[in-house]
């Protein structure tokens, strides 16, 4: 795939995608393994948002530009939001919110229950994988909504950029 608009995005429609969902993952199954299987999710998310990052930097840069200026600013700049974007909606609010999801599922079970400990945990860690995939299009479209108010303002995204910082996936 050559990450354009007909080939499509190996980082973004491919299953590829699926290893920024990794530290979602280490999340909800935090009360069953240890810390460092959580770290090591986050790590591959990580791995997944820089290596997204540098192939939309490597786009921006086969795009033809005015002169060799103007194409280093569209790099840097794609390489920039690319980071922004997936390290939020990717890494840092969704795992965020399924810690918490599955922190709130604990309480809630260990006040509210006599399930055995291995079972609440359990319980728990499927709460959060069953959390995953509805709380993903929300927070992409307001991590969105916040770049193009906010960072998205002090640098034009124009058409040929367009195609290559904005996604749309198809599910």
């Amino acid at each position: 795939m050559d990450g354009n608009k007909e080939g499509g995005d190996i980082f973004r429609d491919t299953p590829v995608r699926y290893l920024g969902y990794a530290n979602e993952v280490g999340e909800s199954f935090r009360a069953q393994i240890h810390v460092n299987a959580v770290r090591f999710s986050y790590a591959i998310a990580s791995g997944y948002v820089v290596a997204d990052a540098v192939h939309k930097g490597k786009e921006a840069s086969l795009k033809t530009w005015k002169n060799e200026g103007q194409k280093s600013s569209q790099v840097r700049w794609a390489i920039f939001d690319t980071l922004m974007w997936q390290g939020l909606a990717s890494v840092a609010i969704p795992g965020f919110t399924i810690n918490r999801i599955c922190a709130l599922s604990a309480y809630a079970l260990k006040k509210n229950s006599q399930l055995p400990g291995k079972t609440r945990k359990w319980i728990t860690t499927i709460i959060g994988l069953a959390c995953i995939p509805f709380i993903i299009k929300p927070i992409d479209l307001s991590v969105d909504a916040l770049m193009e108010n906010t960072v998205r303002k002090w640098y034009h995204i124009g058409p040929v950029m367009e195609t290559v910082v904005h996604h749309d996936r198809n599910d």
